[in-house]
């Protein structure tokens, strides 16, 4: 058992709020965490956030002891609403059929459209150390598990169209402009889309009579269906379909329809006993599936709304388009190609649900490592603050234990750079690793993995073609000769300085001391402003050589990645 966080983060509160409702609702009970997920198509980054929220609380009230249960639903028996970008056109025959209906698409190995996104994310949590108990709404559905509820709602459908009837007015009405609100970016609008929820139909009214089932189809399998009659006593329902089939079927052993998501929602909440499930801000709205809910479980269902807090959009930085499941918002397994899952945790984690952030998947993935290792050293030097120290732990550890870990993890940059330079040659990659620190030296690349292939990853799917780094053949004999005195022995300085200072803390100390030397300055000089420009030019001089370019990797992974002798020949040694 993982020990228990510092009381000092978001989580942790929210945590006591949840222990605290579920001794009032329902005392001795284990309490139940809920996340819905509909397979529609990727479920992506910001999708995750639904996962994570009650993943990370449901951890906590693990740790302290107590019985809870992460319930995951998929929504799996939704209708198939539009084929998306990439897809056979012909697959809009499918369109209204439930997703489990509705066949995967074009080579893939799965069985229908709602097993193949959802495989997917099921690898990652695994991955991600998510713990969950998975409900298939198709499974519950089309088993009977709901038929009870279902011929309530039905008996109910007077009331229950007069709690929506509130809010059909409301949702007509425009939305009141808010100050300084900011556009959302593309990802954000995706993942607007992407829910549904908000924007599901709340049932059909047939001749004055308002239903809140919603049979499918027997000849069709599609929701193209109006009800036409239904007597409570018999159950006795008729529909027909758009594709001119007409039935009568007994409701109380027909299980090929759904109640509507607005009826839905609340009923499920009742049902599997929910204290605490979030919410996107696509449910801010007054006649949000949410509010709605909040309504009909209390009024209808006889049951309470489960507390927790609206979650704001996750963003996505950089994200190149070659790789990206859709050219859009990437899903969770992609951004575990290019970083470990403890890191991904931690985004999730340190961040409130109310509070957007971003995953980074452009430069800015360097700077987000060099942060994280930052914060490991400050736990262990003792200098962290708790709320740091408790998102840490989340991210590293679950109830169950502890994530697996990189043995030796190198700075991403470093590791990114090398495999740059290298394009993966792993003898080339071991050689380089081993020289960084000679005291402790790399005698393993399992030791540096899995953060090693994360970065390798990154640098072939993420960096431009034009932006990777490749070293010279052949030294620039024209540069060569070009140089004045005062670049010739600067270079001349650098080159004798090589084999007392080949390490990564030698070459560093090497390259900066150059211009240092030059200037007539002691190593341990304060940089100035002049030193700085001296620094810069000798920088670019050794790029120029070394890469015929400006710019490039950290020089000190850069020489050692080129060798000593390369090194002496492509600067005319």
């Amino acid at each position: 058992m993982a020990q228990t966080t510092p009381e000092a983060d978001w989580v942790s509160r929210i945590a006591d709020d949840v222990i605290a409702e579920a001794e009032r609702r329902a005392p001795g009970k284990p309490l139940v965490c809920a996340s819905g997920l509909s397979p529609s198509g990727p479920i992506h980054l910001g999708n995750l956030r639904e996962v994570m929220v009650p993943h990370l609380v449901a951890d906590e009230i693990r740790r302290r002891g107590l019985p809870c249960e992460h319930i995951i639903s998929w929504d799996d028996y939704d209708r198939f609403r539009k084929v998306p970008a990439g897809v056979d056109p012909s697959w809009s025959e499918h369109i209204g059929k439930p997703l489990t209906s509705v066949p995967a698409p074009p080579g893939s190995p799965h069985p229908h459209w709602a097993a193949h996104f959802k495989a997917a994310l099921v690898e990652s949590l695994a991955e991600l150390g998510v713990d969950y108990r998975g409900i298939s709404q198709t499974e519950m559905y089309t088993s009977g598990a709901y038929r009870e509820q279902i011929l309530f709602a039905m008996r109910e459908r007077g009331r229950i169209d007069a709690v929506l009837d509130r809010y059909r007015t409301l949702e007509k009405k425009p939305a009141p402009a808010k100050k300084q609100q900011k556009p959302l970016d593309a990802a954000e609008v995706e993942a607007a889309e992407g829910s549904g929820a908000a924007n599901e139909d709340d049932g059909t009214t047939t001749g004055g009579a308002y239903y809140p089932y919603k049979p499918y189809c027997t000849v069709c399998q599609r929701d193209l269906t109006t009800i036409t009659s239904y007597d409570d006593e018999s159950t006795e329902l008729s529909y027909e379909c758009q594709c001119g089939h007409r039935e009568t079927v007994l409701l109380s052993e027909f299980d090929g329809g759904k109640l509507v998501w607005k009826v839905d929602w609340p009923m499920r909440w009742v049902y599997e006993g929910v204290i605490f499930e979030p919410s996107g801000v696509d449910h801010q709205s007054p006649g949000s599936s949410f509010v709605v809910g909040g309504q009909l479980v209390k009024e209808i269902f006889g049951g309470q709304q489960p507390i927790g807090p609206m979650y704001a959009f996750v963003g996505i930085s950089g994200m190149a388009k070659m790789s990206s499941s859709r050219g859009g918002v990437p899903i969770p397994a992609e951004a575990l190609e290019i970083m470990e899952a403890p890191l991904l945790r931690w985004l999730y984690a340190r961040r409130r649900p109310h509070q957007s952030f971003k995953i980074a998947f452009d430069q800015e993935i360097q700077r987000l490592y060099d942060e994280w290792d930052a914060l490991e050293r400050k736990i262990t030097e003792g200098k962290a603050q708790p709320g740091d120290i408790a998102s840490h732990h989340r991210a590293t550890h679950t109830s169950l234990g502890e994530l697996p870990r990189t043995p030796r993890p190198l700075p991403y940059r470093t590791l990114a750079s090398v495999a740059d330079i290298t394009q993966g040659a792993e003898d080339q990659t071991l050689r380089i690793l081993s020289e960084l620190d000679p005291e402790r030296p790399i005698t393993d690349l399992d030791q540096t993995r899995p953060r090693l292939d994360r970065a390798e990853r990154w640098i072939t799917t993420q960096v431009p073609a034009d932006q990777r780094t490749r070293v010279l053949q052949e030294p620039d004999t024209d540069l060569l000769s070009s140089l004045d005195d005062e670049q010739r022995e600067s270079l001349r300085l650098l080159l004798d300085g090589l084999d007392d200072h080949w390490s990564l803390e030698g070459l560093t100390s090497l390259v900066y001391g150059v211009p240092k030397r030059m200037a007539g300055l002691p190593p341990e000089a304060k940089p100035t402003p002049e030193l700085k420009t001296a620094q810069r030019a000798f920088f670019v001089l050794l790029y120029r050589l070394l890469v015929g370019k400006e710019t490039g990797p950290r020089l000190p992974t850069l020489l050692l990645a080129v060798g000593a002798d390369r090194v002496r020949k492509l600067l005319g040694a």
